[in-house]
């Protein structure tokens, strides 16, 4: 493995991260709802889902599920129909005021629910196994492995922290709050399709 395939990797990571999708939609709202330390909060755990997809992967993951197409689609309806149930929640409470959920204290839902989003797209393993493939070359030893998770955490995190730095000022949360049902119902036509697209892509 050399630094090249590293920078490769990097910069396809990146442009997937910054891809619309849920992981994004759901740290853009947190952010903008709960300020830099829910951002920050939700994208370690969004961040730690991530890079344990690409763990799987590097592990074989991809194999089982070939093996065993039931595991993926029963991984996959699952994922699916959590991201559903989100946009039927955003939906549905897209004029109510925002409100702190008591069952559980605010940090630890805001990375509970970043490592669910995550956890709901198992295609996360597929997209990941190809990547890898494509860049890094064949029968990586153990320590190159753990250096391609760790670097893969380390550029998700750095994302996601910056990300929620620039959108928790002032003017862009009283913004967010002032179209709070528009944008709202935004996300959650946005996530529920990609729901429904993760239920009938094969």
């Amino acid at each position: 493995m050399e630094l090249t395939h590293l920078i490769a990797f990097n910069l396809t990571l990146l442009v997937a991260i910054a891809s619309p999708g849920p992981a994004l939609l759901y740290a853009l709202r947190a952010t903008l709802t709960g300020g830099a330390s829910r951002g920050l909060i939700t994208g370690f755990g969004l961040a730690i889902m991530a890079a344990a997809w690409t763990t799987l992967a590097l592990l074989g993951l991809e194999g089982v599920f070939v093996l065993f197409p039931w595991a993926y689609m029963l991984l996959k309806v699952s994922g699916a129909a959590y991201l559903i149930w989100m946009a039927i929640g955003m939906w549905r409470n897209a004029r109510a005021p925002m409100t702190q959920n008591t069952d559980m204290p605010p940090a630890r839902r805001a990375f509970v629910t970043g490592l669910m989003v995550n956890l709901a797209n198992p295609k996360a393993v597929l997209f990941a196994s190809a990547v890898l493939l494509v860049i890094f070359p064949p029968q990586l030893q153990m320590w190159e492995k753990a250096m391609i998770v760790a670097n893969h955490l380390a550029i998700e995190l750095l994302f996601y922290s910056t990300f929620a730095l620039l959108l928790s000022t002032p003017p862009a949360r009283a913004g967010y709050m002032r179209l709070k049902p528009l944008i709202d119902r935004i996300a959650a036509a946005l996530l529920g399709t990609l729901g429904l697209r993760l239920l009938i892509e094969r």
